[in-house]
């Protein structure tokens, strides 16, 4: 059984606007992003125990989602997300994100096929930035053996895969 499912990949990628639809259309709980209210909420300059109270909070909302009973809860990144922007700023990840064990059931990992777009909390616009980005992100999955399927696509194609992954696992 798919109790989770957790949209995975760098900044910038539509995991916000896909998965507001996903669980809309799954009539399953969402979890938005806790980090992005944590930077909007206290700024950018992150230090590694910031990264892991952003990971504990995100941690604690899918927790309360899965409560609920509905599956499978769409995510907007979890913790393995966060451990790979550690590694991003900082080349390493705290001890925390190797120790912790939510993960979800079903990764999708977004492309770098979409334009890069500004919002006052992204860092990494270049076209190098995002490929590395991508490949910390899937590197994340990998080594830890986790199911996911890469999204790709513009639009209403990059929602319709994302929709097509999830109805071809549940």
């Amino acid at each position: 059984m798919i109790r989770t499912v957790c949209l995975h990949g760098p900044e910038s990628t539509g995991k916000s606007t896909v998965g507001p639809r996903l669980a809309a259309a799954l009539g399953t709980p969402y979890v938005a992003e806790y980090g992005r209210e944590w930077a909007e909420a206290h700024g950018t300059d992150f230090t590694m125990a910031d990264l892991v109270v952003i990971a504990e909070g995100h941690d604690a909302a899918t927790r309360g989602a899965l409560a609920e009973g509905r599956y499978p809860v769409v995510l907007d990144t979890d913790p393995l997300m966060t451990a790979a922007w550690a590694e991003m700023l900082f080349g390493r990840v705290d001890p925390w994100f190797d120790a912790w064990t939510g993960t979800a059931d079903l990764y999708l990992l977004f492309d770098i096929d979409l334009p890069w777009l500004e919002d006052g909390t992204r860092m990494f616009g270049t076209v190098a930035a995002r490929r590395r980005f991508l490949e910390v992100s899937r590197a994340q999955l990998e080594r830890r053996g986790l199911r996911y399927v890469t999204i790709r696509g513009t639009g209403e194609a990059r929602y319709a895969a994302a929709l097509a992954a999830v109805r071809q696992f549940c």
